[in-house]
């Protein structure tokens, strides 16, 4: 899968470029500065390109992963100038004291969707392990930003203490549930294939309080795919290789299966790129164009991939794709942002940055922006140019535990830390494949 990469490698970016990347960054924080409940710190799901609402029933939805996006872009918001530090404290801060002190909750773990005022739950939906792991990335990494602040530490400690990991197993030694739902019980899936996966599980390894055995790790499928030249494991989506990414370093380590997650990542977006541009859709794809991904689509939210048994490519360009990718993939990623500005203008870049996503093969544009795709943009363009993000998550010394107990080797030059009790990985029949991501219409 290719030489590793220096951790401490610098991104060689042009100026012109960098401008560019900052002002897609200031844009992207804008949304979680603007789009966030001044009371309860919630993010909306989405909102209309031009800053309105979203119109129809997501109008007043707010997501709990897009908030962990949002904690971590205040941070980044703080650290570049564009909200005093002190005003950043005060959003996180009211933040933490609604999850800690006001949030319905099950054992620890938050619903996926929430009325962004209230905090009321929405759509029924389920308390959500994934997006509570998105969440707690966030409050992590507030609070190490954060950390000489007399509250806001306190706060996300006791957040994440209390998330019960063990009681997510529902009865497997292993192998964390999709969530639960009032009234119904555990969903019928697990995280048993790989997928946006890791920092949940790096997250439950790592607890203080409620841990799951390192074994977990090992205990989830590494499906096996080639396209082209490109060789990686997946179990879904481009986006799927990208969010855990935002929070963890896995920059020039592997774990005990020999796997170096960045690189995999590197390759599956190459391979995004050279499956994009196989296509027959000139007016597309091409040639610096380029990017599929769960995204909003003409007929609503699809999960589009170069994987059979996800949506077929209707032509709908997701911006997210490379733009999530920017810290893998400069090279092919910020000429294909580049190009798309260019070619249409403000039908898909405005005040957030990107719309969702377009289809000029179909002549549609989208009019919303996504609050995950937004912070993915956000958090991958600032670890390309700073690996901020990166360090302030790593800085907390669960990630570290977790990463030494699952086997993870040390970053390059790096003396071992002390010996742990470390994993070993089970060999384990692959389990059914992930569910898609639950999106809002």
């Amino acid at each position: 899968m290719g030489p590793p990469i220096p951790t401490d490698q610098v991104a060689q970016v042009s100026p012109a470029d960098r401008a560019f990347l900052e002002d897609l960054e200031h844009r992207s924080f804008v949304y979680f500065w603007e789009q966030a409940d001044h009371g309860t710190g919630l993010v909306l799901d989405r909102a209309r390109l031009d800053g309105g609402r979203a119109k129809g029933p997501s109008r007043d939805i707010a997501s709990t992963a897009a908030t962990g996006f949002g904690l971590t872009a205040i941070c980044i918001g703080a650290e570049r100038g564009w909200v005093t530090k002190q005003e950043a404290a005060d959003r996180v801060r009211a933040t933490l004291r609604f999850f800690a002190d006001r949030a319905d909750q099950q054992h620890g773990w938050f619903y996926h969707w929430m009325d962004v005022s209230s905090g009321e739950r929405k759509w029924d939906s389920e308390t959500s392990s994934i997006d509570t792991a998105f969440l707690l990335a966030g409050v992590l990494t507030a609070a190490q930003y954060f950390a000489s602040d007399s509250e806001i530490p306190k706060l996300a400690a006791e957040i994440y203490n209390r998330v019960d990991f063990q009681w997510m197993l529902n009865g497997d030694p292993l192998l964390l549930s999709h969530g639960w739902v009032r009234g119904k019980g555990f969903l019928k899936y697990r995280w048993d294939t790989f997928c946006e996966l890791a920092v949940l599980y790096v997250l439950a390894i790592g607890s203080p309080t409620h841990p799951i055995p390192p074994e977990s790790w090992y205990a989830w499928s590494r499906p096996f795919y080639q396209y082209g030249n490109y060789q990686f494991i997946s179990g879904g989506p481009l986006f799927t290789h990208q969010y855990s990414h935002a929070w963890i370093d896995f920059r020039s380590r592997r774990d005990q299966g020999f796997l170096d997650f960045f690189l995999n990542s590197v390759n599956a977006t190459r391979a995004n790129r050279q499956y994009s541009l196989s296509l027959s859709l000139p007016n597309t794809f091409g040639p610096d164009i380029w990017g599929i991904t769960a995204s909003d689509g003409p007929k609503g939210y699809r999960v589009y991939g170069e994987i059979k048994t996800f949506e077929p490519v209707d032509g709908t360009v997701a911006p997210a794709a490379s733009a999530g990718s920017l810290m893998f993939t400069p090279e092919i990623s910020i000429p294909a942002l580049k190009a798309i500005r260019e070619h249409y203008g403000d039908r898909v870049f405005g005040r957030y940055g990107f719309v969702d996503g377009y289809n000029p093969t179909l002549q549609w544009f989208d009019t919303d922006v996504v609050g995950i795709d937004v912070g993915i943009t956000l958090l991958s363009a600032e670890n390309l140019l700073t690996g901020s993000v990166w360090r302030w998550f790593m800085a907390n010394e669960q990630a570290a535990r977790a990463m030494q107990l699952i086997g993870f080797s040390e970053p390059p030059g790096k003396p071992r830390a002390k010996e742990v009790k470390k994993s070993v990985p089970r060999k384990k029949k692959p389990r059914s494949a992930v569910a898609k991501r639950a999106a809002a219409e």
